[in-house]
């Protein structure tokens, strides 16, 4: 029984990763999409966030399937409980995926990106994909280390999101109203899931520490002053 029980915890963990690769793959391909103004691969974005939203359903079921069953303490509860938490975000972060292919499809065959943008969506759909993964890997591993690096990451989002918004407020820019709109639309969904790459990757600390990041970062930092 133990051994089940164990096997499913350490299930709903892989579903996790599983999910954290899907949003990954799809922030990609929806970056892709918005800036070629590629209607194809937009639609199959948006098709395939049902697999997440999937994922996400067959996981929570799961977890409340153990909680009831096993009524879990300690540890093993604030797996369960940090896993609900941890899948909410990522369905989140595929939303965002799936609002960027479907901003894509409604310009199309028009590109929503000015030219002038294009390095820079380009670079913020990256980062984003650079940090899911990472956050992936942080499920995987449990390494703390690993973990709270990736809000140091995030300050290079935060960075570019800041970059944009000084393009769409330049006496210069030339582009319309409804392309500032569409910009300043992006930028927010980029921000957003670093924010939940960030978010999952605190979890895992808390999940691993009992504490909260930045509860142990500002405990190292005050141990290094």
């Amino acid at each position: 029984m133990r051994d089940a029980y164990h096997e499913e915890l350490d299930s709903i963990g892989d579903g996790l990763v599983d999910m954290a690769r899907l949003v990954g793959s799809a922030i990609g391909r929806a970056t892709t999409a918005i800036l070629d103004a590629d209607l194809k691969l937009a639609e199959s974005v948006i098709a395939a966030d049902e697999k997440v939203d999937g994922l996400q359903r067959d996981l929570e079921a799961r977890a409340i399937a153990l909680l009831a069953r096993q009524q879990p303490v300690a540890t093993d509860l604030r797996i369960v409980v940090t896993s609900l938490r941890m899948s909410a975000d990522l369905e989140r972060s595929g939303d965002l995926a799936q609002h960027v292919a479907k901003l894509a499809r409604l310009r199309f065959p028009d590109s929503a990106v000015p030219r002038d943008l294009n390095a820079t969506i380009l670079e913020m759909g990256q980062l984003a994909q650079r940090l899911m993964a990472k956050a992936a890997e942080v499920i995987i591993t449990k390494d703390v280390d690993l973990a709270l690096q990736l809000e140091e990451d995030d300050d290079a989002m935060d960075l570019l999101h800041r970059t944009l918004f000084q393009h769409l407020m330049d006496d210069r820019w030339k582009h319309g109203i409804e392309t500032a709109v569409d910009v300043t639309l992006l930028g927010r969904y980029y921000e957003r899931f670093a924010d939940h790459a960030v978010s999952v990757a605190k979890r895992v600390v808390y999940l691993v520490t009992g504490e909260h990041a930045d509860e142990l970062t500002q405990a190292e930092a005050t141990e290094g002053a």
